[in-house]
């Protein structure tokens, strides 16, 4: 169970619903994950939106560097909500099962795409550093240019905001949904 409420919509403040009716009218099309609980404060829910939207809907980035970009991240912060709701799209997105499957057991993919490679280098050294080598900041400039390694760099930032929260506050993944990080039975 969650460690705190969540804002219903019979409860809600003008603001609060005001918020929610533009994200749920957006290209979200519904309230999931952390904005339920940045509801509480309709102002940082405001912009978490429009700062999340920006990052997911309105960059340079490839659909598929961005959604392997963001497993990365779920991954680095053992996030099961996060890496629940990106996983489908990854897939959708073209990356390859192997790849989130190695990503998923903290092992190394192997890509056959030299940007997949690049994108993934990115978002672990990020991750796991809080700097990138300097090759592979070039690497992504070559590939998106200085506003796509500065958004990127949001992205990685962002979702690492979204799962701290989401494990902050406990969220449960949705009902009969597996832990993607739970280990198998021996």
């Amino acid at each position: 169970m969650p460690r705190i409420p969540f804002p219903e919509i019979a409860t809600m403040t003008a603001k609060q619903r005001q918020v929610h009716d533009s994200v749920v009218n957006g290209p979200r099309g519904r309230i999931v994950g952390p904005l339920r609980a940045a509801l509480h404060n309709p102002q940082l829910a405001e912009h978490w939106q429009k700062f999340g939207a920006a990052l997911r809907y309105d960059t340079c980035l490839e659909k598929r560097h961005s959604e392997l970009a963001i497993l990365v991240t779920a991954r680095a912060c053992n996030c099961s909500f996060e890496w629940f709701q990106h996983e489908q799209p990854a897939l959708d997105a073209g990356l390859s099962p192997d790849i989130l499957a190695a990503i998923r057991s903290n092992g190394v993919p192997v890509f056959a795409d030299c940007a997949d490679r690049t994108i993934y280098e990115f978002a672990f050294q990020l991750q796991r550093t809080c700097t990138v080598a300097e090759e592979t900041h070039a690497a992504v400039r070559d590939i998106y240019g200085v506003t796509g390694v500065v958004e990127l760099t949001a992205l990685v930032g962002y979702y690492t905001l979204v799962a701290m929260t989401l494990n902050a506050h406990d969220f449960e993944l949705p009902e009969g949904a597996p832990d993607p990080f739970a280990q198998p039975a021996a």
